[in-house]
């Protein structure tokens, strides 16, 4: 349901009449990025501003931007905003301020990553305190700055430009506005040849392309690295990869690098996805950590040299193309130094390069060990077992080992902190995003196998193996009620797993929602017979329309060229004409055809927790609504004698999307049906494109012609763990075209009077029925269904 302004009146009414304006103008986009807890931030920001005294125009500033800011990286990163406009009113003006604020959208979309952006407003803070009169000019040029720079390296620009003109006012102001030589220098030097933000969807879809899945990527700032010193890394199930790359200098046949030629570069692009494609390898081949107990840093160096080969051998059987790629950034010799760092990288090279020539006997035993292994690089067993053998024997050379200076120099390897087990990470976590849990099996058993095992008192919802006995089974004293009914968990079903649109990304998630069919409770009877009672005249009203759909028996098809008999009138017709010199007509058949119905209907309810919610001015509630239309519409196609079937959803986050099958196509309207309809309640929230996929799976085992899905729902797409409104409304959108081009039809009814502004763009312009008067459901459902069925 929709958040009134009306219900913020504290926080709003200390803001003048225009302000008040302005942000009535701005709540419908704000509504759609922010959560109930984002808006009441995003209010609170404003009185706080307010409380500066600075002037209206830097609270109108708020109003227009932060909602900008929370949709390129989310609502999170609002507070923080306010709290930095906030600390820098002592030290500057309104006016910059007010620039601060209007900037934030540009950096929030250059750096992408709420990280990077509270880092962006540290900077702020420094810089206003160095070079107070820099900051505004430098907010002007920040499009530009960001365009060519990357957070470190407009860090280092601006820190230099403060400290060589601190005293220079004008020289200064000149550094800032980029109008001076020296700032166009330092612009040069800082610059990097590609920025992560430029090419971040190109990356997902070249990983995506390779392993038909989505990776999580973030960019890492160099702030307070030199600018080749920090690597890709791997950090739970996200992918950090540098906020820039610059070309990559190859080296030439003759220095032992591979292709390429003196002078010779390899783009940001491709250094871009050389490093995701590893980082990728290890998140795909890794399932379990390696153990860090007991090893040294040398032994661990060593290890990750090999694990890094063998995810990289893994990968490249797949996608060969891939060692080109690698091989040509391993610049190594073996004649190349003879530090331990300088063996590392020389092992990396000889283990994924069969063409690079090196005589060491302890790269040569490298190379046999790995390749005795081939049949078992499945496990990273293979690298603890190499990697601590070799790192004893490397021992006899007698060379140090320092942690700090050496490291692996390929720029687009990550630093292996990924499958490291150590105390403080925890891998299960990271795994979760990336592979399914092991299933949990369900074993169908008989009445016997049941009693003859020992149950597991103490087994929960983990357990291995889950038993199910086909009946249910009663007690020796008979109360009425089965075991499972008096101690029994609610059964859960197998679980379904349904991908999910990400609009921004433009590509699908695969297995990201999980359906679990639970049993409805019952309810009673009487319930439903009272509704049939109190609607008896609306009843009476249709039951003539209903009448008109019924089928109409065997039907003759006349003026046809070609038939299955010919039709006497017309042929007598064609003679007369014959006679008389004229053209007869040749439409002289006819065709008996049996007009029958063939259509399948599926009932979706929308069964949220607002459902519970009275109606205005009425003692009952959306949910009795929608259950009185549900059984008034369910006699109606009783009636005309159509398949139907009736469910219902809701949700609980995307791995617990709740589906209860009210009554099925191949079952009767009976008590059963009726009995669970009135035990029916609402929940939880609204993950509606789940559900609507989940519904069409039944929907397309029927053999209908025509096939109908009708949604009710008295709210639009939302789930407590997604706070951008407009990602579950992509999703459903994508799950009606799904639909469609399955040959069903989306229908949506929907009982929220400002349904107008989102339902068309998800079911279509044609597809859908806003119910403004909500107490007329019961009536409007049962012609909507004849009107679409006719």
């Amino acid at each position: 349901m929709s958040i009134n302004l009306e219900d913020y009146q504290e926080l709003t009414s200390s803001l003048s009449p225009e302000l008040q304006e302005s942000l009535q103008a701005a709540w419908l986009e704000a509504g759609k990025v922010f959560s109930a807890r984002g808006l009441d931030n995003y209010l609170k920001g404003a009185a706080a501003l307010k409380s500066l005294g600075k002037g209206d125009e830097l609270i109108a500033t708020w109003i227009d931007h932060a909602p900008l800011v929370a949709k390129e990286i989310g609502e999170d990163a609002v507070p923080d905003l306010v709290q930095t406009a906030l600390s820098l009113a002592s030290k500057t003006s309104g006016a910059v301020i007010e620039l601060v604020l209007s900037t934030a959208p540009t950096a929030a979309s250059r750096l992408g990553d709420e990280v990077l952006f509270r880092a962006y407003l540290q900077f702020l803070n420094t810089l206003l305190s160095q070079a107070p009169r820099g900051v505004r000019p430098m907010l002007e040029n920040l499009e530009t700055l960001f365009s060519q720079l990357t957070l470190g390296g407009l860090r280092r620009w601006a820190l230099w430009g403060a400290h060589a003109h601190r005293t220079d006012y004008p020289e200064q102001a000149s550094y800032f506005s980029l109008q001076s030589r020296e700032s166009q220098a330092m612009l040069q030097k800082e610059r990097k040849g590609t920025l992560f933000v430029d090419v971040q969807r190109r990356i997902n879809m070249y990983l995506r392309a390779l392993w038909a899945r989505d990776f999580f990527m973030k960019p890492t700032s160099g702030d307070f690295e030199t600018r080749e010193g920090y690597r890709p890394y791997v950090e739970g199930y996200f992918i950090h990869l540098p906020d820039a790359y610059d070309d990559f200098s190859l080296p030439s046949p003759a220095s032992g690098g591979g292709a390429g030629g003196e002078g010779n570069k390899l783009p940001g692009l491709e250094m871009y996805r050389a490093a995701a494609a590893h980082s990728a390898a290890h998140i795909v081949y890794t399932r379990d950590p390696i153990s860090a107990e007991a090893l040294n840093p040398w032994q661990m160096a060593v290890i990750s040299v090999i694990e890094d080969a063998r995810v990289e051998t893994l990968a490249v059987n797949k996608f060969p193309g891939l060692k080109k790629l690698w091989v040509q950034l391993h610049g190594i010799r073996a004649e190349q130094g003879n530090t331990a760092g300088d063996y590392l990288n020389r092992m990396a090279r000889a283990l994924l390069d069969d063409s690079y020539q090196d005589d060491d006997p302890w790269i040569a035993q490298g190379r046999v060990l790995f390749r005795q292994a081939a049949a078992r690089l499945d496990s990273n067993q293979v690298s603890w077992d190499i990697g601590v053998q070799l790192a004893h024997e490397f021992m006899e050379k007698r060379i140090p080992f320092n942690p700090r200076s050496d490291v692996l120099t390929a720029p687009y390897r990550d630093d292996n902190r990924y499958f490291w087990e150590f105390e403080e990470f925890d891998f299960e976590q990271a795994m979760a995003a990336g592979y399914e849990a092991p299933r949990q099996v369900r074993k169908h058993v008989s009445l016997m196998e049941l009693a003859n095992e020992i149950e597991v008192e103490t087994a929960g919802d983990d357990a291995e193996e889950i038993w199910v006995l086909g009946t249910e089974l009663f007690p020796y004293e008979d109360m009425g009620k089965s075991f499972n009914e008096l101690e029994g968990r609610e059964p859960v079903s197998e679980p379904y797993h349904y991908a999910e649109w990400d609009y921004q990304i433009q590509l699908e998630r695969p297995a990201w929602a999980t359906v679990l069919e639970k049993r409805p409770k019952g309810g009673d009877l009487q319930l439903i017979d009272d509704i049939a009672a109190q609607h008896k005249r609306t009843i009476g009203r249709l039951k003539f329309l209903l009448d008109a759909l019924q089928p109409q028996g065997v039907t003759r098809i006349r003026k046809l060229e070609d038939g299955d008999e010919v039709d006497v009138n017309a042929a007598i017709r064609a003679m007369i004409d014959i006679r008389m010199g004229q053209q007869p007509d040749p439409r002289i058949m006819m065709r008996s055809v049996r007009k029958v119905r063939d259509i399948s209907v599926m009932v979706l309810l929308d069964l949220s927790e607002s459902t519970n919610e009275k109606v205005s001015g009425q003692d009952y509630s959306v949910l009795d609504l929608q259950r009185q239309a549900t059984v008034l519409l369910a006699d109606a196609i009783h009636k005309i004698g159509d398949p139907f079937a009736i469910h219902g959803f809701c949700s609980d986050g995307r791995h617990n999307v709740e589906y209860f099958r009210y009554k099925d196509f191949d079952q009767p309207y009976s008590e059963l049906p009726k009995s669970r309809l009135a035990g029916m309640s609402g929940q939880l929230s609204t993950r509606m494109g789940a559900a609507i996929r989940h519904a069409g799976h039944y929907l397309k085992l029927q053999k209908s012609a025509k096939k109908l899905l009708l949604v009710i729902t008295d709210g639009e797409p939302a789930d407590i763990d997604v706070r951008d409104p407009q990602y579950l409304r992509y999703d459903t959108k994508k799950a009606v075209e799904e639909m469609a081009r399955s040959g069903v039809t989306t229908f949506c009814m929907s009982l929220d009077p400002k349904a107008d502004q989102y339902v068309s763009r998800i079911f279509g312009a044609r597809n859908y029925m806003v119910v403004d008067h909500v107490e007329r459901l019961p009536e409007k459902l049962p012609v909507l269904y004849a009107g679409l069925t006719r």
